[in-house]
């Protein structure tokens, strides 16, 4: 058996940089471009993000999520809201994003204000997903203790069912959250380790602010 060291491990980054004079005013735009650059990159699941969470006990937690809506206003994902994080986020309104796309050797951090979307977008949204997806929502309770599989698929052969003319109601405990920036980083690698870091971080007079972080 081959041993493996993660000391070992180590690439040198020269795919770019980032300087102030080439990015944006507005961290969203700037992200708007670099969420399409992965987009046109064809990168697996380059909307797939870190989400980041505390604890009822104070404790942090972290998961992987689906970016699903992105404007101005913020980034939007959807969950359970009776899961870990849905009620992680009820006690403490705040998260932070990580997007990491190694193959353009770039990291986005996000950070700010959590909220619940309006029931007409999550509305929307969950009218717009597949028959399974749909169905998947009812039949799981996300983050509850189950004591098999079988369970699971059981839930699910019984709402296949219910709902078997394919009219699947929205789940009240089910829905979208947005997250409202108020730090953004953007990192782009470089060589030698010396990445370029880029901070923008919104002032109560409403203005973003940029610094360059040493790496």
């Amino acid at each position: 058996m081959t041993n493996y060291s993660a000391a070992d491990l180590r690439l040198n980054y020269t795919r770019g940089g980032l300087l102030e004079s080439e990015a944006d005013r507005h961290p969203m735009k700037l992200f708007e471009t670099w969420f399409k650059q992965a987009i046109e990159a064809e990168l697996p699941e380059p909307n797939g993000m870190t989400l980041a969470t505390v604890g009822l006990d104070g404790r942090p937690a972290a998961r992987i999520v689906l970016l699903k809506g992105l404007g101005p206003e913020g980034l939007v994902f959807y969950t359970n809201y009776e899961s870990r994080k849905g009620e992680e986020l009820a006690a403490h309104p705040w998260g932070a994003l990580v997007f990491w796309w190694p193959e353009l050797e770039r990291q986005v951090r996000i950070e700010g204000a959590v909220e619940r979307i309006s029931t007409a977008q999550s509305d929307q949204y969950f009218y717009s997903r597949p028959l399974g997806s749909r169905l998947g929502a009812w039949a799981s309770e996300q983050s509850r203790v189950i004591g098999d599989r079988t369970i699971l698929e059981d839930r699910l052969a019984a709402f296949q069912a219910q709902y078997a003319d394919g009219q699947i109601p929205r789940p009240a405990h089910w829905g979208g959250f947005r997250l409202i920036p108020d730090v953004m980083e953007f990192w782009q690698g470089r060589p030698s380790r010396l990445h370029d870091r880029l901070r923008y971080r919104l002032t109560e007079m409403g203005v973003w602010e940029c610094d360059r972080l040493a790496p």
